[in-house]
């Protein structure tokens, strides 16, 4: 068995890597799925962060207002106050997931595909969180173009320039929020480079992938 830690900043074609890794029958577990299924109405992820931000965070339907929150953690500086509360449910609920997958088959590779690994650790919120993983694998590309493609994902066609500039500044301080590839990269097993053609991504990522199988099956 192998458990694969796969983390990217905002923008950097993780989830790319993660879908490509999925052809090839690894088992991927999404952080950001976890986290907002614990943020649904009714669990206790939900009732603490309206405990402790206030009504404000609610949708006049009684979900959360993911745009308010955002503001909040980006824009107000309460991104810690945040990952407090969500970290830690989210990591337990993968740890279970993991380990039930191992019980079934115990030559799985499963990864976790997660922005905040190291995040998590330098913030506080999951000490020696990469201390759990048997491999992390970071995926790059430069800032600039990371950007270019989280705007291309949240925009619509008809956006102002207006509302891409305010886009654009939200990124931009998203992607300060998180820690520089520079300082990752000597933390990491593997790095794939995401700055040019997909063919060159997923050649990549298979040659990884062969030596994952072959790790998972001693």
């Amino acid at each position: 068995m192998l458990r694969v830690g796969l983390t990217g900043s905002l923008g950097s074609g993780k989830t790319t890597v993660a879908a490509i890794f999925r052809e090839h029958g690894l088992v991927v577990l999404e952080a950001d799925a976890i986290a907002r299924e614990r943020m649904s109405p009714g669990q206790e992820v939900f009732r603490r962060i309206v405990e402790h931000f206030g009504s404000s965070v609610l949708r006049s339907d009684g979900s959360l207002d993911r745009a308010r929150l955002a503001t909040l953690a980006f824009s107000e500086g309460r991104l810690n106050e945040l990952n407090r509360i969500v970290h830690p449910p989210v990591i337990a609920e993968q740890e279970r997931l993991t380990n039930e997958i191992f019980a079934r088959d115990p030559h799985a590779v499963v990864v976790i595909e997660s922005a905040l690994i190291f995040e998590a650790e330098a913030w506080g919120t999951v000490p020696n969180w990469r201390q759990r993983f048997d491999r992390v694998i970071l995926v790059t590309a430069p800032d600039d173009l990371k950007i270019q493609r989280f705007l291309a994902r949240i925009l619509p066609p008809n956006v102002t320039p207006e509302q891409r500039a305010a886009a654009e500044r939200d990124a931009r301080l998203r992607l300060a929020a998180q820690l520089p590839d520079a300082a990752k990269i000597p933390r990491c097993d593997y790095v794939i480079d995401n700055s040019g053609a997909l063919d060159a991504t997923r050649r990549q990522a298979e040659r990884i992938v062969a030596e994952f199988r072959a790790a998972a099956s001693v």
